[in-house]
This record gives structure tokens, sequence and C-alpha cells, in this order.
């Protein structure tokens, strides 16, 4: 027995000391961190709480102990109220720094700088999605591991949406998904320029399509709809309508990306088959599924207003890559052909007239059946002001656009009619080439300022504007009769043939000619008129003019469906 309580008592005192030894290591490894984040090499002065633990190791006496204990905890207290004398005023100072700081930096750059810099500094977008991510790795787990038996494909897709409505019941975790929609539509995008334009899509970055479309809409969604609010079943119900919604806004923002690299490509030269391959397989892509995607729609959910908006967009979508389509295919035509294709233009214009019509007829359609379900079912405000909102950007300006195209193409038409057309002695006494085109001329209308043009060269330029290309001056439909006056003018004004001016008179004409070109151009550019003038150097007039023309049509066109799109996905539900 007395061999058994020598031994028990050694076995006590080893494992005590060892203890003990543990706590005095992991309390050194304490003060050696506290000292490096001081940044001071006096280690003793974070070590006044290790007495007692070395005086216990030390076999010190009770009673002694105690008063070692109160000792160090006064003196750790006395250090704590030392440094916070000591450094009182640094939290104020670093205050104000930081406000001088912030004050300077609004002032040079901007108040919305300053917040985008602290966005991109604090990485909240990254942390909101990597939280986001956790939650749904574990709430997949989660099921998994307690279930035994394999899965369907429709459970796995219920499961999903499931999921993904768990991990949206707090307003930090609907963040995290409003940044994971935006990273995961930011990827899409990004995959699609790299697929059509390889490396050099990431030189010419658009801060447009930069996902935040997708992740705000998806958050003004879920908040208009209450969607934290929601039992987890109808969460996961609304949270497919919104997918789809979103879905839909990816498709436009690629379609937007795509179309103008679709016909640049159509219309340059290039012959690598890989670049149009990657350009044509991407629009197919485009416009097969939108139309498959409204097709699952009226498969799976009722059909009401505010998915006959989803499926609109879809069939918008389609039908502006097929366009987009048809118009490569007239480029293509148009340079595998010996001889360019008479009336390209006007064959352009007639196919974006008829899918534009196309588009303005959906959008009819969908006013009328909103109409319907107004009256004859259930009103709303919100139901009203998103009809409303509709028919405005989506009927009535898309229907004011066209017909303003339409009414300035019937008056160029109409103009280039009513101007003569120059004979082959005018043409041979003028001897010159169009203004335009910067190409010889076998056939020329006259303008009432004398200057001969390419009749489909002036009809493009009257697209744009209603002056001469090179005197600027006005030029007015004229009656049939004012026509033959006209065309007797600048046949008098021509040398007859076989004669020749006194070399005097023809200088005075011509510098007199001059001064008047001069001046009008001069009165012009007061008036801020800075219209493109003929430069043997530069871009001709007669690609300015169709470029001017896309341009306008597109941007006002972009803007009105994109607004619509966006403000309709707003305040929708």
């Amino acid at each position: 027995c007395e061999v058994i309580i020598v031994s028990l008592v050694i076995y006590s005192t080893l494992c005590f000391i060892y203890v003990c030894m543990c706590l005095l290591s992991g309390q050194l490894v304490v003060c050696t961190l506290c000292s490096c984040v001081m940044q001071t090499k006096r280690i003793w002065l974070f070590s006044a709480h290790l007495l007692p633990l070395v005086a216990r190791l030390c076999l010190v006496p009770l009673e002694t102990i105690v008063f070692i204990n109160k000792f160090s905890m006064i003196f750790t207290g006395l250090e704590v109220i030392y440094f916070l004398a000591s450094n009182l005023l640094v939290p104020y100072n670093l205050a104000k720094t930081a406000y001088r700081e912030l004050a300077q930096v609004v002032e040079v750059y901007g108040l919305l700088a300053l917040g985008m810099s602290l966005w991109n500094q604090l990485v909240l977008p990254v942390l909101f999605m990597c939280f986001w991510l956790v939650l749904f790795a574990l709430q997949i787990y989660s099921y998994f591991s307690t279930r035994d038996q394999p899965t369907s494909r429709e459970r796995l897709l219920f499961l999903f949406l499931t999921s993904i409505a768990e991990c949206c019941s707090t307003p930090y975790s609907l963040l995290g998904l409003v940044f994971t929609v935006s990273f995961i539509a930011l990827g899409v995008l990004t995959l699609c320029k790299f697929y059509l334009q390889g490396y050099r899509a990431f030189m010419n970055d658009n801060t447009m399509h930069r996902g935040m479309t997708e992740g705000i809409t998806l958050l003004i969604l879920a908040v208009q709809t209450g969607l934290i609010e929601l039992q987890v079943i109808h969460r996961a119900f609304l949270l497919s309508i919104i997918l789809f919604i979103v879905v839909a806004s990816i498709l436009q923002s690629m379609l937007e990306i795509a179309d103008p690299i679709v016909l640049a490509l159509g219309a340059s030269r290039d012959k690598s088959l890989w670049k149009h391959f990657r350009a044509v397989s991407l629009c197919l892509f485009l416009l097969i599924f939108p139309a498959y995607m409204a097709y699952m729609i009226c498969q799976f959910f009722h059909m009401d207003f505010w998915l006959l908006i989803i499926i609109s967009s879809s069939i918008l979508t389609s039908l502006q890559v097929l366009g987009t389509l048809l118009i490569y295919v007239l480029f293509m035509v148009e340079e595998f052909r010996k001889a360019p294709v008479e009336n390209m233009d006007e064959v352009i214009y007639c196919v974006n007239g008829t899918y534009r019509l196309l588009e303005f007829l959906v959008a009819v359609c969908v006013v009328c059946y909103g109409v319907s379900e107004t009256i004859f079912g259930e009103w709303s405000v919100m139901g009203s002001t998103i009809i409303l909102v509709h028919s405005y950007y989506n009927v009535w300006l898309r229907a004011q656009l066209g017909w303003q195209s339409f009414l300035l193409r019937r008056d160029a038409v109409n103009k280039i009619k009513s101007l003569p057309t120059a004979s082959n002695t005018q043409l041979q006494q003028y001897n010159d080439i169009c203004a335009i085109c910067f190409q010889d001329m076998t056939s020329a209308v006259i303008t009432p300022c004398s200057h001969f043009f390419h009749a489909g060269c002036l009809k493009k330029w009257l697209y744009v504007q209603e002056t001469c290309p090179l005197c600027h001056s006005q030029l007015k439909s004229q009656s049939p009769t004012n026509g033959g006056a006209t065309q007797e003018t600048p046949a008098a004004n021509q040398n007859p043939a076989g004669q020749e001016e006194a070399p005097g008179n023809k200088q005075e004409e011509d510098h007199s000619t001059l001064l008047e070109d001069r001046k009008e151009e001069a009165s012009v550019e007061q008036e801020g008129d800075n219209e493109t003038t003929t430069s043997a150097g530069e871009k001709t007039i007669f690609d300015q003019c169709d470029s001017k023309v896309s341009l306008a049509s597109d941007i006002q066109m972009f803007h009105c469906f994109h607004f619509s799109r966006f403000f309709v996905k707003i305040i929708i539900f």
C-alpha cells in the first residue's frame, strides 16, 4: 500500500508539472505575439500575469501566491492605464487625418469615386459571395448526409431551388446571393467575349457588362416581393421566376456584346472561318435558347401578365438575333459577289424594319393582354403602372422612332426625285468624282447649288441632314416645274461644248464662288454645325453617313429597349 501511495503522489506531481509547463509555454507565446504586435522587444512588459504560475512551479506557499497574484493584476492594470493615457488622443488624430484625406479625395475626384474606392478596398462583394457559397455548400451537404437512396432528376432540381431558398432567409444571405449572381453573370459575359474575340476582348473591356444589372435586378425583385418573409416552398417558387428574369437579362447582355461583333465581321474582309463559326454559333445559341426558355415557362407555369413579359423579352431577343443573322448573310453575299449589290442599304433597311415591326407587334400583344387582364381580372395599381410603362417605352416610343425613320427616308427619296439628272455632256465638263464616295460618276444628280453627286450617295447623306455635303446649303423638295428650271440653271452655268471662257472671267468666277463657299461655311460653323466634310486621308462621307444612321438608330433603340427591360424588371410583381 505504501508503494502504491508513493507512486500515485509521484504520478500526480508529474501531471501537475506537465500541465504547468504547458500553460507557461502558451503564456510565453501570447507574450511574444503581443510584443510583435506592439513592435517592442521588451517582452517582460507583458509577462506580469506569469508570476503566479512561476511561483506555483517554485512551490511558493499559498499566502505568498495570493499576494503575487494581486501584484500581477495591479501591475497589468497599471500598464493598461498608462497605455491608454499615453495614447488618449490617438483615435482623435487618426479620425482627423482620415477626415482630411477623405475631404481631399472628395474635392478632387468626387463622392462617387470615394465610394467606389472604399468598396474595392473592403472587397465586400467577394466576402458576401464566399459567405453565401459556404451556406449553400453546407445546405447541400446536410441534405446528402441524411439521404441514403439516390435522388431523381426532378428531385435534384427541387433540391437546388430549395437550397437556394434556405440560403436567403436573412438580409445578409440575400446580399450574398445577389453578389453571387452578379459574379456568375460577369463570368458568363466574360466567356462570351472571350469566345468571340479571344484575348483581344480584354483589351477593350466594356464597363456596361459587369453583371451588376442582373444582381441589382434580383435584389430589387426580392425586396419588392418580400422574398425573405415567405415560407421555403413559396420562396423557392418565386426564386425560380426571378432566376428566369435574370437569365433573360443575361441573354440580352450577350446579344448586346455579340451584335456589333457579328455585323463588323460580316462587313469586313476577314477570311478566318474560325471567327465566323464562333460568331454564327453564338448567334444560333441566342436564337434557340430564349425560345426554348419561353417554351419551358409555358410548360411549368400558369400564364399571367408577368410571365408574358418574360416570354416577350425572350421572343424579342430571338427576333433581334434573327435580324442580325439576316444582315450578316447579306453582307457575306455582297462579299462573295464580284459586283456590289445594288440598293443594299434598302434591303438592310427592309430587314431591320421587318423585325422591328415584329418586335412592335409583340409589344402590342403584351399590352393588349395586360389590358384584358386588368379589365376582366384583378385590378391593381402595380399592374396598371407596368402596363403604362410598357405601353410608353415599348409601344409609343418604338412606333414614334419607326415613323420618324420612315418620314426621313421618304423625304430623302422625294428630294432625290426632284433634283435634275446630269447629262453625259455635263458629266464630261464637270470631270470630277463624287465628293461623298470618291468614285467616278457615270450618272449623277445636280443640287440647286450646282454640285454633282451620285443619287444613292446623296440619298444616304439626306438620311442624316438636309444640307449639301460641300457647301452646307439647304436642300428642299422641289416641284417638277422647278426641277426643269433648276436643270437649266446648272447647264447655263456650265461651259457649252467647244467654247471656253476668258481667263479673267473664269478666275473671277472661281474666286467669287470660293468666297461664297467660305462665307457659307463660316456661318454654318458659327451656328454650331460641325458636320463631317470630305477628306481623302480620312473616312469617306459615304461611310460616315452609314455609320451615323446606324449608330443613331441603334443607340435610340438600345436605350428604349434596355431601359424598358430594366424598369419592368424593377417594378414587376
